[in-house]
């Protein structure tokens, strides 16, 4: 899966579930602070990045995702394809 299609993916997850604008999903964008994710939500995006990417993720990779860039990073670099 390419770049494009991660992003094309995780963005239209985002803002079905969170209500989230297509303007502010830009790569620079802090998760907590710019697009009110929580830490409960975290779970919800785990679940959907394994279901749609086969990717596992535990609570301490993902504690490591600050930025909208680096959730398109750690799937792109996890993934099975």
């Amino acid at each position: 899966m390419g770049r494009a299609e991660v992003i094309d993916t995780v963005n239209a997850f985002l803002i079905d579930e969170f209500e989230l604008e297509d303007e502010q999903l830009q790569p620079d964008a802090l998760m907590k602070d710019d697009l009110d994710i929580e830490s409960l939500d975290f779970v919800d995006i785990a679940v959907v990045i394994e279901q749609k990417f086969s990717v596992k993720v535990n609570s301490e990779q993902i504690s490591k995702i600050i930025k909208l860039e680096d959730l398109y990073n750690f799937i792109i670099e996890h993934s099975p394809n």
